[in-house]
């Protein structure tokens, strides 16, 4: 199954220039299998999945891009965010608690947003961004060669805020998922695979 794992939509992250309906229809044509909506602390699109996977009849996944004191995490499984904003080791164990699963975002991209070398330290990640579509080709290759290094999968993912990034990297899982509790199963299993988009079509990134 082939999902975009990381995308902002602009009603409920509002640095996206694209709509819910715009990014389905978008994944739709690059031949998507489903799409997580992850957007910038807020896990508030939970409360309309239901609603928009009936009326798209498409596989929408709930999650949320959360900003720790030491850069973005992914995260699945979470219904409502810290009181206080958390260290990424703090913030990975109250994922963990819960049931869900993290994943760092972008770690060196150069915005100070990503975990860096803190990559080294923290305990608990499911895995690493390592194709990042708003990234460079250089500080995504830092996040994969920090990932082969310390035995963790490497996801790929858009990060899309506006129309045209929708899907340019994705992750293959390695079942189909019906929703975000099968999808956490499905992270977990350590089979995830990278995806480019390129020549209209998926290929993998070995």
């Amino acid at each position: 199954m082939k999902v975009d794992l990381h995308l902002h939509d602009n009603k409920y992250s509002s640095d996206s220039h694209v709509s819910i309906e715009e990014i389905i229809k978008e994944a739709r044509i690059k031949g998507l299998d489903g799409i997580a909506l992850t957007n910038h602390e807020s896990t508030d699109v939970r409360k309309e999945i239901e609603e928009l996977v009936q009326k798209y009849d498409f596989p929408i996944f709930p999650g949320v891009e959360y900003l720790t004191k030491d850069g973005d995490i992914v995260a699945f499984g979470i219904d409502e965010l810290p009181e206080e904003q958390m260290t990424a080791q703090e913030f990975i164990d109250y994922v963990a608690k819960a049931g869900g699963t993290c994943t760092a975002a972008h770690p060196y991209r150069t915005n100070n947003r990503g975990l860096e070398d803190k990559l080294n330290t923290v305990k608990g990640l499911t895995a690493i961004e390592g194709y990042n579509g708003s990234t460079s080709e250089y500080h995504n290759g830092l996040a994969v060669a920090t990932a082969k290094k310390l035995g963790i999968q490497v996801l790929g993912s858009s990060d899309a805020h506006v129309k045209e990034k929708v899907g340019v990297f994705a992750t293959l899982l390695p079942y189909r998922v019906n929703n975000v509790k099968e999808l956490i199963e499905a992270l977990k299993t350590n089979k995830c695979k990278p995806l480019v988009y390129k020549n209209n079509k998926y290929e993998v990134i070995e």
